[in-house]
Parts: C-alpha cells; sequence; structure tokens
C-alpha cells in the first residue's frame, strides 16, 4: 500500500446531496487525504466489504434516503467494532440516535477545519489499533 501524507488509510465519505459530498470531497484531498464517496449505504458497505483494510474513518450524513446514519452506523459495527466513525447532521437531536455506537457526532454547520482534525485524530486512531493488531 502506498503512503498518502495522512497514512495508509482512506476516508470513506457518505452522502446523498451531491453538492455537500462533491465540496467535502474537495476539502478532504487538498488536505491531503484519501477519498472514497458514496451515495447510499449500500454503496458504503459495499465499500467496507470490498476494502476492509483501506478503509480508516467513515464520515457519514445523517439523513438519507433508505437508511440514515443510525441505521448505517449499525450495520458498519457488525463488520468492524473499532472502526471510527464520524456523523455530521443539521439535527442536534438526531445525536441520541448514536448512544452506544461509539462515534463522533458532529452538528452542522462547522468549519472545514474541525472535519479535517477530527478525520487526522481518528486516523491516527485507526494506525495504532492496526500496528497493535
Amino acid at each position: 500500500m502506498q503512503r498518502a501524507e495522512h497514512g495508509l488509510r482512506q476516508v470513506l465519505l457518505i452522502d446523498d446531496n451531491p453538492l455537500q459530498l462533491t465540496v467535502r470531497e474537495a476539502i478532504l484531498r487538498d488536505a491531503g487525504f484519501q477519498v472514497s464517496v458514496a451515495t447510499t449505504a449500500e454503496s458504503a458497505l459495499a465499500t467496507l466489504r470490498g476494502l476492509p483494510d483501506r478503509v480508516g474513518v467513515v464520515v457519514t450524513d445523517h439523513i438519507m434516503p433508505g437508511c440514515n446514519g443510525s441505521e448505517l452506523v449499525r450495520e458498519i459495527r457488525v463488520l468492524s467494532d473499532w472502526l471510527p466513525v464520524i456523523v455530521l447532521s443539521g439535527l442536534p437531536e438526531a445525536e441520541d440516535e448514536y448512544q452506544g455506537l461509539d462515534v463522533v457526532f458532529r452538528s452542522k454547520p462547522f468549519p472545514p477545519s474541525e472535519l479535517i482534525e477530527l478525520i487526522k485524530s481518528s486516523l491516527e486512531h485507526t494506525e495504532r489499533i492496526q500496528g497493535a493488531a
């Protein structure tokens, strides 16, 4: 595997809103991250199943058609109980849905620099876990 600026792992970015997905992807790539994108929970889960050792952090929107963020996180936890997940939502009250799922929840809007720092921290956590395995 090729080592990127922020380690071996990539960010899986999930959002059904094409504009928000494109903007966040550009911000993260400009910050030096490797990014995979998904517009549905199903495609995100397929990516995680297909590249389980490559994804180091998941960043997902809360509201998506067919499967909301907490349902997606429950599915992710079946695949991996250690993978860092960052949930973004315009609904602060949605945080309650993530109790016990070990996620970082952030209410939108917030500055891109905060997302970048959260991802860096999460990828460092992933590297420590994988290094200990």
